[in-house]
């Protein structure tokens, strides 16, 4: 039972909305708050029609209005006995009947009269008009307990059914793991992603979990400008940056019940800086993969339209859906493209600031396993507000690759392309390529891998110090603004690598 939601009900508040997805789990925490008054229930439907609830079982008795419009079952509602609390569901797409609607401003009268309540469970967000009318509740999401009940239930019912023995091997931090990954789940959500890992192979194993987070991703998709990415790497898939990848090790189990109960707080994220194509954006992935969480791309571009009121909205929407996806990675691309004309006058009425803003107060107020990387090439373009102790655990500066992390990049993206490194001259390549960028050093992989596919030879050094001799890299053309970045964050931020 909601307590909130029990002294709504006791308060006398005669209209309440519930707008959740999770239809069966609201249903059910109406029954059990009207069992405790006690009051009798009653639950309409369009396609069922109003029918009487048994609050102790879920069981449905009587119908008293035919399934059809929602004015039958209103006008018996209006006529029905005092103290009873009447659930209709997505009753708002009717509200633009005429009849239906006058139904409606008549019920807080009688309602309070009588002390009924109605309660709206809408799918949708309320039309502007009954939102007025109604107060709006939130039941969030499942609770750790109730998706572990779903896990076990889910397992004890697949395995009676089963023609196939059915087997489980979990421990007690695995199922920790699991359930952190079900959460923005409704229950019945919850229970097909599980049922579907243990029919993949018949078992419910700890190393379910990535295929349970491929499975969530998928399901939950993603919406406006928030991306849904596959994290397909690992930490040996980056060439140095060792001070970063040591630190994310040393914080991989922080949401974990074992570091709350250590004293430690979950981290927050950390924001990284550093020249275009040193992998700033593969280490988001990189995460995302080695904590086993879901990754969000935020792109900042798609955030600004030009209605009014449509940016502030599309910033809401996109951070209401990592928490509803949450634990989860959520990776901001090039924050400062966002919000760069937050630090002074800009002709876009305030916009960037006050949307600055809305980011700043949600990154410092929210409570969900939401770990953010934020990525930016020109972090001396942002507000200094963002740099702040708290918004960020901790600012990391990835410089161009020294010549071990060279000579590593380069025989990632051979392995990666069914090559073996050490068949090439790596070390020389790598005395040879510096101040080339992880980015360019792949490229030039790909070019040499071309010259050779088109001569119908296979890829040698030669092909590789071909391409390196007609390439000028990032820090020959702009040594410049490479000397500025470095000499901003010498005393700012903390090396990425060693």
């Amino acid at each position: 039972m909601s307590p909130d939601l029990s002294l709504l009900v006791r308060a006398g508040h005669p209209v309440i909305a519930i707008e959740s997805t999770d239809e069966d789990r609201a249903l059910a925490m109406v029954a059990a708050m009207a069992a405790e008054l006690p009051r009798p229930l009653t639950d309409w439907s369009l396609t069922k029609g109003l029918r009487e609830v048994n609050c102790s079982t879920l069981v449905f008795g009587n119908v008293l209005s035919q399934p059809g419009p929602p004015a039958a079952a209103l006008e018996h509602v209006l006529r029905s006995a005092d103290h009873s609390i009447h659930v209709f569901r997505d009753l708002g797409p009717h509200s633009r009947d005429a009849k239906v609607h006058r139904l409606l401003r008549d019920f807080p009268n009688v309602g309070r009269e009588r002390q009924a309540t109605l309660i709206l469970l809408e799918s949708q967000p309320l039309p502007a008009d009954l939102r007025r009318l109604a107060l709006l509740h939130e039941i969030g999401w499942p609770s750790a307990a109730e998706l572990e009940q779903v896990v076990r239930e889910t397992y004890q019912r697949i395995k009676a059914a089963s023609l196939y023995e059915v087997t489980s091997r979990v421990t007690r931090r695995e199922m920790e793991q699991l359930i952190q990954a079900l959460r923005g789940l409704t229950l019945s959500e919850a229970e097909r992603v599980v049922a579907s890992a243990i029919h993949q192979d018949h078992a419910l194993r700890g190393d379910d979990l990535p295929r349970i987070i491929e499975t969530k991703r998928k399901l939950l998709g993603s919406t406006g400008v928030l991306e849904s990415v596959a994290a397909d790497f690992d930490s040996n898939d980056i060439g140095g940056l060792e001070n970063l990848k040591r630190w994310l090790t040393q914080r991989r189990d922080g949401y974990s019940q074992r570091a709350r109960d250590f004293g430690l707080e979950p981290p927050r994220g950390v924001l990284i800086l550093g020249v275009q194509g040193c992998g700033k954006s593969l280490c988001a992935k990189v995460v995302a993969a080695d904590w086993k969480m879901p990754l969000l791309r935020l792109d900042p571009g798609q955030l600004y339209q030009k209605f009014i009121g449509e940016s502030e909205r599309h910033l809401r929407d996109a951070l209401r859906q990592a928490e509803a996806m949450a634990p989860v990675v959520l990776w901001i691309d090039e924050i400062e493209k966002a919000f760069a004309s937050a630090t002074g006058d800009s002709a876009d009425g305030g916009l960037s600031q006050r949307m600055f803003g809305s980011l700043l107060t949600w990154m410092q107020d929210h409570r969900h396993p939401i770990f953010i990387v934020a990525t930016a090439n020109d972090i001396s373009r942002l507000p200094p507000e963002l740099l702040r102790k708290g918004r960020f655990d901790e600012v990391f500066f990835v410089d161009l690759p020294n010549r071990a992390a060279r000579e590593r990049i380069l025989a990632i993206h051979l392995e990666r392309r069914k090559r073996q490194p050490d068949q090439f001259d790596l070390a020389r390549l790598a005395e040879q390529t510096e101040g080339y960028s992880g980015a360019e050093l792949e490229q030039l992989i790909l070019a040499g891998l071309y010259n050779a596919f088109h001569a119908g030879v296979e890829l040698t050094t030669a092909h590789l110090n071909q391409q390196r001799e007609g390439t000028r890299s990032l820090a020959e053309m702009m040594p410049e603004r490479l000397a500025q970045l470095r000499a901003w964050a010498a005393d700012r931020c903390v090396p990425a690598d060693e």
